[in-house]
C-alpha cells in the first residue's frame, strides 16, 4: 500500500454449513473442515490475508459451538478477538458489532469483511485487489464491494449492477454501484451476464470503522444502540452478560439488505458505494456440487472419468462424474453417474449431484425428529 493504513480483517465464521452434512456438524461446521487441501477453510482465509494483516489484527465472529475449535486452529489470533455470538444472527449485526468494537480503538481503521468458506485460486492477485480496495475505503465515507466477473448465468449468487467509473485519483478501475439484486431467475441471470455491467456479489466488503458504524446508526437506528452498548462493555466482566441480553434483540438481517441496498438507492453519484471488478479464481463453496465442480475445474482432484474421490482406494467401471468421500474405505463404482457419496463414522449420504443443494433439508428433518446426535 502507498500509505500505512490500519487494516482489520473480520472473518464471518458463524454459519453451520448444513449443505455439507454429514461432514459438517454444529461443532464442526464447514469453515473448520479441510474440504479443499490440508488446511481448513478458515485457516486458508486467514493465511491468505497474512501478508497485509498479521493475525493480531484479525477478528473472528463465530458461535460458542465453534469457538474452541477456531481458537485451536488460529493460535496467533488473540482469544479476545474470537467473538462468540450468543444466538445466530445475520451479517448486519455481526458486521455492525465489529464496526463498533474497532471504532473504539481506531475509527479510521479499515475493516475488511470476509466469509470464512471461500476458495481463492490466484492469491497474489487477490491481495493486490484487496490492497486497492483498502486504499479506496480509507479515502473517506466510502464503501467497497468486490464484484466477481460472472462466467455463467448463475442463479445462486446475488448480482451487483454497476455504472460509471469511480474517482480517477483513487482507483479508476472501481465502478459506482447502481443496485444490488438478490438471487435472480435463470432468464434474469442470463440478461445480467449479457449486459456486461453486472458482477457477482462476493460478500467481501471494505469500509472504515467510522463509515460502517455511522451507516448502522443511520439505517438500523433500533439496532445501533444495542450494538454500541455491547461494544462499550467489551473487555469488562459484564461483557458476556450484556452480549447475551442485548444481541438477541438485534434484527436478523443481512448487511446487503440493511445497509448496502439503502446506500445504493441514493443514486450512484451520491452513495459513494463502489465495486472493484475482480477475477482471482473465486469460488463460494456452498454445496457438494460446487466443491466437486471446483476440484474438477482446478484439476486439484479427479480422474479421467471425472470422478473426484477421497478414499483409501478406488475402482470404477462405467462410472463418471461422481464425488466420493470415504477416506477409510476402498470404494468400487459400477455403472453410476453424477452421484455424491459421503461417509462419516455415523452417517452415509447418497445424493444426485444436482440435488446436493437440498442436503440442508435433511438436517432440518433430523432436528425436527429429535435426532440431535446426528447434528
Amino acid at each position: 500500500m502507498t500509505k500505512k493504513i490500519d487494516f482489520r480483517p473480520v472473518i464471518l465464521a458463524g454459519g453451520s454449513g448444513t449443505r455439507f452434512w454429514p461432514r459438517s456438524r454444529r461443532a464442526r461446521a464447514k469453515q473448520v473442515l479441510a474440504l479443499d487441501g490440508e488446511r481448513s477453510m478458515l485457516q486458508q482465509t486467514v493465511e491468505r490475508l497474512s501478508p497485509i494483516a498479521g493475525n493480531e489484527k484479525v477478528w473472528v465472529i463465530t458461535n460458542e459451538l465453534l469457538a474452541a475449535e477456531i481458537e485451536s486452529q488460529l493460535p496467533g489470533v488473540p482469544r479476545s478477538q474470537i467473538v462468540e455470538e450468543p444466538v445466530a444472527r445475520n451479517t448486519a449485526p455481526a458486521c455492525g458489532l465489529a464496526a463498533f468494537l474497532v471504532e473504539k480503538s481506531n475509527p479510521d481503521a479499515v475493516i475488511g469483511v470476509f466469509p470464512s468458506d471461500h476458495v481463492i485460486g490466484d492469491e497474489p492477485r487477490f491481495l493486490k485487489i484487496i490492497q486497492r480496495g483498502v486504499q479506496l475505503a480509507a479515502s473517506g465515507d466510502v464503501m467497497v464491494v468486490l464484484g466477481i466477473e460472472p462466467t455463467r448465468a448463475e442463479t445462486g449468487y446475488g448480482y451487483i449492477e454497476t455504472g460509471d467509473s469511480g474517482p480517477a485519483d483513487l482507483d479508476d478501475s472501481a465502478l459506482r454501484v447502481r443496485r444490488f439484486t438478490e438471487k435472480p431467475s435463470r432468464n434474469r441471470a442470463e440478461e445480467f451476464v449479457a449486459a456486461g455491467n453486472y458482477f457477482w456479489n462476493s460478500g467481501m466488503f471494505l469500509w472504515s470503522a467510522r463509515t460502517l458504524a455511522n451507516a448502522v446508526r443511520e439505517h438500523l437506528p433500533e439496532m445501533a444502540p444495542l450494538l454500541e452498548e455491547i461494544a462499550s462493555c467489551y473487555g469488562t466482566p459484564e461483557f458476556e452478560q450484556v452480549f447475551a441480553k442485548l444481541y438477541p434483540k438485534c434484527e436478523n438481517i443481512s448487511v446487503d439488505y440493511a445497509i448496502l441496498e439503502p446506500r445504493s438507492a441514493k443514486g450512484e453519484h451520491y452513495s459513494r458505494l463502489y465495486c472493484i471488478p475482480a477475477e482471482f479464481g473465486w469460488n463460494d463453496l456452498g454445496s457438494w456440487e460446487s466443491l466437486y465442480e471446483y476440484q474438477v475445474e482446478t484439476r486439484s482432484r479427479g480422474d479421467e472419468e471425472g470422478n473426484v474421490a477421497e478414499t483409501s482406494g478406488l475402482m470404477t467401471l462405467d462410472s463418471v462424474d461422481n464425488y466420493i468421500y470415504s477416506p477409510k474405505k476402498f470404494v468400487a463404482l459400477v455403472g453410476v453417474q453424477d452421484l455424491v457419496v459421503v461417509e462419516t463414522e455415523d452417517a452415509l449420504l447418497i445424493s444426485h449431484r444436482k440435488h446436493s443443494q437440498d442436503v440442508g433439508k435433511i438436517v432440518k428433518e433430523l432436528a425436527a425428529t429429535g435426532q440431535t446426535e446426528l447434528l
